[in-house]
């Protein structure tokens, strides 16, 4: 019996000792196994950094009765983060559904994710493994498997464009007043009846108001005479040329002592032979019967004699015409033309500071726009708003300047201010790139896609939400062709690196400095030296933060040890 239980111990521990020794040999050996990372340097996009691993199993090395766990993680100052996928491998005989790598050799792809933070920007991703045969388990040596973690899609700037409603200040605006004058049929003499007139005395009385107001000006007078479409037309002519000249000489005297109408152009005469556009024009809003019918004959002739011939056919239709139509066609036309000039825009300045309450709505929506200091832009937006507090472009205006300010969470009560007066696409607009600068990229693009027309703007907007998503090709299309930061970025990170280098020429913002720091990557990614140091220098001066994001910036590795590059950085 003590000789069996011996034989039992032997056995036992030969199978132990034999179960360690494959664990034992793996792990010696573990590097014969081959790792391939992609990409070689990892990198953060869409917030997220995702990684694939292939590795490959020589012959003879997989222990048939072992089973491997391999784990990656990203180890950076301060902490760690392990890939949540653990990738389980298992010898030929070994009794469960994990993927198998025979004796003879074999592979292995991994794929998975996790998020960026900040800190993984200085990292080391490193595999940990770990190997195990019944109860026995053996820890293999960490494995470097690649740096990380590139961050350049970070720099993307989370702002959209707002919209300013504009003000509709016109210093010159024009204005006319209209008098007629009818005559008798076959007659161009002027009635004592028409000359006591109510637009006639109206008329008068206008020319006598505007030469007596120093903020307006005549421009020009313009009489226009015509002849009913009746009757032949040599006639015509001779009524229309005749009635021009007796009410030009009507109007040229009162005009006798003003300044202004001395000017050799300032009378027109315009005769019209056959007003057959008045005659259509007075029979569509007429209510004569046969209406319809003698619209068609003027749509079915162009010849004046036909027309007139085919009308006077319509016996019960010609005798309305004569009543209704015909007599309200003879008549010449007066139009005097007046600018009325308004403030100068150093006295709308002037009341803007002192009491905006004298300016118009739209002077006072001008008034910002005379200076350049974003605080007094506010206050005049602010009176704005006061004294006319239904004006929505007053509320979108003040948000506009408090986003401009930095302001942001005023900014949204101004466009929410706005939005109870008319929830319209550039408030829509404006609370998107409110909530971009807010990081609430969801409620942005919520906004903006719920405009009723996309826009420059709301397509900006969504273009920069695209980046921070990855879908840079997306993100390029959106955000035009204008030189801009986002789009160099974007054309940068879809892997165009000489279109985002011509963008990035093309501009002349520095945006704080990331403009130029985007310029190093670029040259970087080049192989530029002097681009890439150029860039760097320029944004260094402005920024000096940037030293210490280039000094272990992965795309900038190949010049870490650049005596030049070294010096910029310090």
């Amino acid at each position: 019996m003590k000789k069996i239980s011996s034989y039992f111990i032997l056995f036992l521990a030969a199978a132990v000792m034999t179960g360690c020794s494959g664990l034992n040999k793996m792990k010696k050996n573990q590097d014969t196994i081959r790792y391939e990372v992609t990409p070689k340097v990892l990198e953060a996009h869409g917030g997220i950094v995702g990684l694939t691993i292939k590795g490959e199993f020589p012959e003879k090395y997989f222990d048939k009765k072992a089973t491997l766990t391999a784990t990656p993680v990203l180890v950076y100052d301060g902490g760690e983060t392990p890939y949540e996928k653990v990738q389980v491998l298992q010898g030929e005989k070994v009794m469960a559904n994990n993927q198998v790598i025979t004796y003879s050799g074999g592979s292995f792809t991994y794929n998975d994710i996790v998020p960026f933070k900040e800190e993984m920007r200085v990292a080391q991703l490193m595999l940990r493994v770990e190997a195990s045969r019944g109860a026995k388990t053996v820890v293999f040596e960490p494995v470097k498997l690649a740096d990380g973690v590139i961050s350049t899609s970070t720099l993307v700037q989370k702002h959209g464009r707002a919209v300013i409603m504009k003000d509709n200040f016109q210093r010159i605006i024009p204005e006319s007043k209209v008098a007629d004058i009818h005559y008798v049929i076959n007659r161009s003499d002027i009635r004592s009846s028409e000359l006591k007139g109510a637009d006639i005395n109206e008329l008068r009385a206008y020319i006598k108001e505007v030469d007596a107001d120093p903020d307006r000006r005549f421009t020009t007078t313009v009489v226009s005479s015509y002849a009913s479409p009746d009757g032949p037309i040599t006639l015509n002519e001779k009524l229309s040329v005749n009635r021009g000249s007796a009410a030009d000489r009507f109007i040229k005297r009162e005009f006798t002592k003003i300044e202004a109408a001395k000017s050799g152009d300032f009378f027109d005469n315009i005769t019209t032979p056959e007003d057959w556009e008045g005659f259509r024009a007075a029979v569509e809003n007429s209510s004569i019967r046969d209406k319809d019918l003698i619209l068609r004959v003027l749509s079915m002739y162009s010849d004046p004699v036909v027309r007139e011939r085919e009308i006077k056919n319509m016996s019960s239709a010609y005798e309305a015409l004569k009543d209704e139509i015909l007599p309200k066609l003879r008549r010449s036309v007066m139009t005097v033309n007046v600018d009325k000039i308004g403030r100068t825009d150093e006295q709308i300045l002037a009341l803007a500071r002192s009491n905006p309450g004298e300016l118009s709505v739209e002077e006072i929506l001008y008034a910002p726009t005379l200076v350049t200091d974003l605080n007094e832009q506010l206050r005049f937006y602010q009176a704005a708003a006061q004294t006319y507090p239904k004006c929505i472009r007053a509320h979108n205006n003040i948000g506009h300047t408090l986003l401009a300010l930095g302001r942001t969470d005023e900014a949204i009560r101004a466009f929410e201010a706005a939005k109870a007066i008319n929830y319209n696409d550039e408030v829509k607009n404006n609370l998107a790139a409110a909530a971009l600068v807010k990081g609430e990229l969801v409620n942005a693009e919520e906004l903006y896609n719920s405009m009723t027309t996309q826009t420059p703007e709301s397509r900006f907007g969504l273009g920069v939400i695209a980046i921070t998503k990855g879908e840079y090709d997306n993100a390029v299309n959106l955000l035009g062709t204008a030189p801009c930061f986002n789009l160099a970025l974007a054309q940068l990170l879809k892997g165009d690196v000489n279109r985002a280098k011509a963008t990035l020429d093309a501009m002349t913002e520095t945006c704080n400095g990331k403009a130029p720091y985007l310029k190093a990557v670029v040259g970087a990614r080049l192989d530029d030296r002097n681009y890439m140091l150029a860039g760097l220098r320029e944004a260094v001066g402005i920024n000096p933060a940037f030293k210490a994001m280039a000094k272990t910036d992965m795309e900038m590795a190949k010049f870490f040890a650049d005596d030049t590059f070294r010096s910029l950085v310090q």
